[in-house]
């Protein structure tokens, strides 16, 4: 059985739908040139009520104006509908003196047979349209149009924020996006097609005073009626015609008023009005007392005001206990779902979850974070996100901010997988001062350490930090500190928040343009596992992992020989990588500052290489590696003391594990191999470790 296209298979007379509505257009526009027979016209004229009474009802039960976004082209149609009718009666009623039973019963029935009355109500009909619900809708519209565009950016950057701590998936951050996107058109539409209602009104006048002009011209002069029967007659059919036409253009006015003053809620604007206006008894029961006060204490007739009074005053009680029933009901509820919460499966594997990365502050620190109060730390958050995959080439989780009573009021802690792995104390009234290595004299202010370097600072008043500046020292706000110590944790933990998963999205979003590579390279020769490895290695390094394309062709070439990721690391950073290890380590003239390893040092460490099924680690006696961390301890500070990072050059055979070797004492020594470094730069030996 043929599997049905989606999309395609549809039940029933909605598949037909599109060509019924175009062809109903079609004949709307046919309408203002073929005369309509006078039955069809009453049943046309009988649809036009009942289409302006269900776009009223519908935008009554709306609860986001969006569900109706056709609104604006429905109003185009329909005012297009209702003129043509107005054409086709004033066909009828200038050519044969009758437009049918609806419009006869309207200028006889509904206004007695009155034409000087019918016309009074159809003025009034026409200046509460025109002046009052027309007017306002189309004012609303136009500023809620200018508000929506104006308020985007806010919106848009708020998603961002929102997204980046982690409140809200991509997934849910595309929808608000679109839905902003469609808010903003459909406001905009709204202006415009508002004047659609406007023009009505007005045509509905010209028409009107048409109709009578010359209807009278055509009963004195072609049909030798009387003045009064001319009067009679065609001034009652137009008032008929008037008011069978501007009863629906109310109707739609009326929902198009409410369709642009609608704010989104929970519930549709009956539901809204129940329990907005009723939810205050109070009001009510004052109410009632005046109505009481009225009616009994002054002159107005008793009956009505009394009546209403104890009517009022019996509803507002019912739902003063209503909603003190509803109040107990709550807090019962609440009590059950407090116990339950403890006993559900389901929430007990929510609290198994863990986030990638996460901050904690201190209720003092909120500030920093609520953009309501002038906080900006998730817009640097969002920074930081960017700032990462620029630098380092994978996309960092959401980081997710939250505060914690628990810490100490200017405290905050940077949490990895659930464990704590930093955390300080912010002065929030304060700014951090640091010497550049320029100041030319003391300031005063609280000693401390700067979190993200261990620099040392000093905490200073507000009223310091130009004093501070002009005197050569470096002056961050709190914010920025927190938000560079930050920037350093996310750097330095990269390759612990790249998980399979997060390897995986990086090969699929290229695998689209680099199909070939990917394809040879995984599963055949290697797993995602393993190529996380590789990856993870060199995050680890503070190597950018941007040019994927490369590194995996590298490890296509490889992979046949071999699966020790450590040795596939080493070919990447040789093969692919090099020239961005060279350009991430040189000075501006081309020059590179290293320390060497002795030639018997790197002997004994490849001698001491031993390779096993999971891997090769070096063997050497604990003394000699003692010995190595003095010597290499004291060319370093040597090389430190001369204004030069320090960097460790060995072969390529050994690079790798003499990293491994001093990881512990070092972390964040650079080691590179002679392969690492490109031919045109100038390598300048500035220190040898000896044993």
């Amino acid at each position: 059985m043929a599997t049905p296209v989606r999309g395609i298979e549809r039940d029933g007379l909605s598949r037909y739908t599109d060509v019924i509505f175009a062809m109903a257009v079609i004949m709307v526009v046919i309408m203002f040139i073929i005369p309509l027979p006078k039955t069809l016209l009453d049943i046309l004229l009988t649809l036009n009520i009942s289409l302006g009474l269900t776009i009223l009802l519908v935008s009554m039960y709306l609860i986001n104006p969006l569900e109706l976004s056709v609104f604006p082209s429905l109003l185009l149609i329909a005012t297009l509908f209702r003129l043509a009718l107005n054409v086709s009666t004033t066909r009828l009623i200038l050519g044969e003196a009758d437009a049918g039973r609806v419009i006869s019963a309207f200028g006889s029935f509904v206004v007695g047979g009155n034409y000087v009355v019918g016309f009074v109500i159809f003025v009034i009909l026409v200046a509460i349209q025109f002046i009052v619900i027309t007017k306002g809708s189309e004012r609303v519209a136009e500023v809620a149009a200018r508000f929506t565009l104006d308020a985007m950016p806010g919106k848009q950057m708020s998603i961002d924020a929102d997204l980046n701590s982690g409140l809200m998936t991509e997934a849910e951050a595309r929808k608000r996006r679109e839905e902003i996107r469609q808010e903003a058109d459909f406001y905009g539409a709204m202006d415009g097609a508002s004047k659609f209602v406007k023009g009505d009104a007005i045509a509905g006048i010209i028409i009107t005073l048409i109709n009578v002009i010359g209807g009278l011209i055509i009963g004195v002069i072609q049909g030798g009626m009387g003045m009064g029967d001319a009067m009679q007659t065609y001034t009652l059919l137009t008032v008929g015609d008037g008011l069978v036409s501007q009863i629906p253009a109310l109707l739609i006015s009326t929902a198009t008023g409410i369709v642009v003053t609608r704010a989104a809620s929970e519930g549709n604007l009956g539901q809204d009005f129940s329990k907005q206006l009723l939810a205050q008894p109070k009001s009510l029961i004052m109410v009632s007392g005046v109505l009481f006060i009225l009616g009994v204490f002054t002159p107005l007739p008793t009956s009505p005001f009394l009546i209403l009074s104890l009517l009022i005053g019996g509803f507002s009680y019912v739902l003063f206990q209503s909603a003190q029933d509803i109040e107990d009901e709550i807090a019962v509820s609440e009590e059950e779902e407090e116990v339950e919460e403890y006993r559900e499966p389901e929430n007990i594997a929510q609290l198994l979850q863990v986030d990638p990365m996460e901050v904690e502050v201190g209720y003092n620190l909120i500030p920093l974070v609520v953009p309501e109060q002038g906080g900006d730390l998730l817009d640097r958050v969002s920074m930081i996100r960017r700032q990462c995959a620029l630098e380092l080439g994978m996309v960092i989780p959401p980081i997710r901010i939250r505060d914690n009573m628990q810490l100490e009021p200017n405290h905050y802690r940077v949490n990895l997988k659930g464990i704590e792995i930093a955390s300080y104390e912010i002065k929030v009234d304060r700014y951090m001062a640091m010497d550049s290595g320029m100041a030319s004299e003391d300031i005063d202010g609280i000693e401390t350490k700067e979190p993200a370097f261990g620099l040392p600072a000093l905490w200073i008043d507000e009223k310091e930090k130009d004093r501070a500046e002009i005197l050569g020292y470096t002056v961050v706000d709190s914010p920025s500190v927190m938000a560079t110590h930050l920037t350093e944790l996310v750097k330095s933990h990269a390759y612990e928040l790249l998980g399979r998963q997060e390897v995986k999205e990086l090969i699929d979003n290229i695998k689209e343009d680099y199909s070939a590579v990917v394809n040879e390279l995984i599963p055949e020769l290697l797993t995602i596992g393993q190529v996380q490895k590789v990856l993870q290695n060199l995050l680890k390094e503070g190597i950018s992992i941007r040019d994927l394309v490369s590194i995996l062709e590298v490890l296509a070439d490889q992979g046949r020989n071999t699966q020790d990721t450590d040795i596939l690391t080493e070919y990447v950073r040789q093969e692919a990588l090099s020239r961005q290890i060279s350009k991430k380590f040189k000075d501006d003239a081309d020059n590179i500052y290293v320390i060497t390893l002795a030639p018997d040092l790197e002997e004994k460490i490849s001698n001491s290489i031993e390779h096993t099924d999971r891997g090769s680690y070096i063997t050497l006696n604990p003394n000699l590696v003692q010995k190595i961390f003095n010597n290499l301890s004291a060319e370093v500070n040597n090389v430190l003391n001369r204004g030069i990072d320090p960097i460790v050059v060995t072969s390529p055979i050994i690079r790798y594990h003499f990293k491994r070797l001093t990881e512990q004492a070092a972390p964040n020594l650079t080691v590179l191999s002679f392969n690492e470094i490109e031919s045109y730069l100038n390598v300048q030996t500035v220190g040898m470790v000896k044993i």
